[in-house]
């Protein structure tokens, strides 16, 4: 259900064995350029050759940096099934039952009020609710417990904490903590149930089995690709107990596999090293996208000079450092039949790596080890195409839009104090160069709105205000349409990722003036994520409707120490909202 990241540019070009040795050839068999000449022109043909010859050692160094690679994981693939038997009627490893703090009540001889929990006890005899007991589980959220009893089909049983009330992120929670114990255990095969499932409607069933089985996925789910060992995942199958069955289900269950597959190609890439995830390979990985799903999705990268054409200067300016060019990346998604009734663009910022520029990060709390996470608003847009591409709505045209650089520091880059000009027309005065991601977005809202489309919403690791202001687990949503905010909230709480309208003060604009451009690159310290909104604002059409979601926080999961995914579930969600 997961693509790895197949560095194929790396692999087959640049670290293959007869491109090295060639180019290497090349470079020690040329004439000196060290030779100065007499003559004006001759002595810059010989800069040029000079420039052209580190540009290729550039290039050659930086794609062979460490000489890591990727290897090649197995994705997690686990069958699917929904049932209506009796719980003690099922057999395999592991039978996890998500219980309710409420679920747990006992009446005054110790037995369980809940029907389904006392129908279990009483095939054991009365064992599970004396061990839930001395393991004092009371089904708080995040509470489990897996014990090994006889009397039932499964080996062992599980009860897993669902908290005092029950959602969508609980649920997903839920399947979690069951890929989590099918590992400890090494089971293969599992089955989850709920011990109240009678009050929920049909939708809401449907629902809850999709987010059990993503939260499964997800779970059971290790990005190993940089390790050198690693364990292949043993769960192979996952009955989903009395929440219906039927074609309804089966397709919702294809579904969250379609999704759950976005969602580990967006981690995948965020947890890519910089020296492997280029803006180049970057773009690879969004052109095998296109190619995969051919007939729904098509792909356009731009180069340095397109882009110029363009006058991206704002863009460009940001990717002047590096010796990795920049690609400008454009997916296009259009149903093979019937008509398109709505057009939308999805905008992800794409810094495969963020220095700061002449700004540098440094001291504690910089983060500078993490900014490979800066391209996780990409990763999110292009995850969501991944996911698209498999599901194929119908009534809907999706454009895929990411300007993809690193912000490096080099006597080419961009200065504070600079300015640059947008494709709009729109001046900018860089007074800090570690606000590179919105200048990036700037010109890929203009591209984005030069498209025909409707709607945009743009995701990015914009600002470490707004983790100051929501914690790591919330993204800021910003937008002046409260059509789209309520849209896109409502397909948040579907999918169970975490969102927080903030407000966009026009009066904070005042500290975005500059003397000698239409505008700086950043405000004040206060009300940052605010001001970079506002920011973004200037190169919005203002026919289109637009949202900006700064994911800063939930990009990256500090504890797991790795990517978390954030935003393709949310992104699917709201564009199937807008199909037909």
């Amino acid at each position: 259900m997961a693509c790895a990241i197949v560095t194929s540019l790396l692999n087959s070009s640049l670290l293959g064995s007869s491109t090295s040795t060639f180019l290497f050839s090349k470079l020690n068999h040329s004439p000196s350029i060290l030779r100065i000449s007499l003559t004006s022109s001759s002595y810059r043909f010989s800069s040029i050759r000079r420039s052209r010859r580190v540009r290729m050692a550039h290039t050659l160094a930086q794609a062979t940096l460490g000489l890591t690679k990727a290897t090649t994981i197995d994705a997690p693939k686990i069958v699917f099934s929904a049932k209506e038997i009796d719980l003690v009627q099922w057999k395999g490893d592991i039978l996890a039952v998500g219980v309710t703090e409420k679920d747990m009540a006992k009446d005054q001889d110790s037995k369980f009020e809940n029907l389904i929990l006392r129908n279990l006890d009483t095939k054991l005899g009365g064992l599970l609710a004396e061990a839930s007991l001395e393991e004092d589980f009371t089904g708080k959220a995040g509470q489990s417990t897996v014990l090994r009893l006889p009397g039932l089909g499964s080996k062992r049983i599980g009860l897993i904490g669902l908290g005092k009330a029950s959602s969508t992120a609980s649920y997903r929670s839920l399947g979690e903590a069951v890929a989590a114990a099918a590992k400890a255990a090494q089971a293969s095969d599992v089955a989850v149930a709920l011990a109240s499932s009678e009050g929920l409607s049909d939708d809401s069933k449907l629902t809850t089995a999709s987010a059990i089985a993503s939260g499964t996925v997800l779970g059971v789910y290790e990005d190993n690709r940089f390790k050198s060992e690693s364990k292949k995942p043993l769960l192979k199958s996952l009955d989903i107990l009395g929440l219906g069955d039927g074609p309804e289900l089966e397709k919702k269950l294809k579904y969250a596999g379609d999704v759950c597959s976005g969602v580990i190609f967006g981690k995948e890439l965020v947890n890519a090293p910089p020296n492997v995830l280029t803006p180049g390979v970057l773009a690879e990985e969004a052109s095998k996208i296109a190619s995969m799903y051919s007939d729904v999705l098509t792909a356009k990268i731009l180069d340095a000079e397109q882009c110029k054409e363009l006058k991206m200067g704002s863009y460009l300016g940001v990717a002047a450092a590096s010796s990795n060019p920049p690609h400008f990346i454009h997916l296009c998604y259009k149903p093979s039949s019937g008509p398109v009734n709505a057009k939308l663009a999805l905008v992800g910022k794409g810094l495969t790596f963020d220095s700061g520029g002449y700004n540098i990060k440094t001291g504690p709390g910089c983060s500078i080890e993490l900014m490979k996470v800066d391209m996780g608003g990409s990763a999110a847009v292009l995850g969501a195409a991944k996911a698209l591409g498999q599901i194929k709505p119908s009534g809907v045209e999706v454009h895929f839009i990411v300007a993809a650089c690193e912000n490096m520091i080099s006597g080419t880059g961009m200065r504070p104090g600079d300015i640059v000009t947008a494709s709009n027309g729109k001046t900018i005065e860089v007074n800090n160069t570690d606000a590179e991601g919105r200048l990036t977005l700037a010109d890929a809202l203009v591209y984005a709105c030069n498209q025909g489309v409707e709607k945009i919403v743009d995701l990015a690791t914009l600002t470490g205000a707004c983790i100051v202001a929501l914690g790591p687990s919330i993204a800021g949503v910003f937008t002046p349409s409260d059509e789209l905010a309520k849209e896109v909230m409502g397909a948040s709480e579907i999918s169970g990722e975490k969102f927080w309208r903030m407000p966009m003060e026009d009066s904070y604009w005042d500290s975005m003036k500059s003397g000698v451009a239409d505008m700086v690159n950043t405000g004040g310290r206060q009300g940052g994520s605010i001001t970079a909104a506002l920011f973004l604002k200037q190169f919005v059409d203002e026919k289109v409707q637009w949202m900006h979601i700064d994911m800063a926080g939930p990009v990256w999961n500090d504890k797991k120490r790795a990517a978390t995914g954030f935003g393709v579930s949310t992104l699917v969600e709201w564009v199937l909202k807008n199909s037909s």
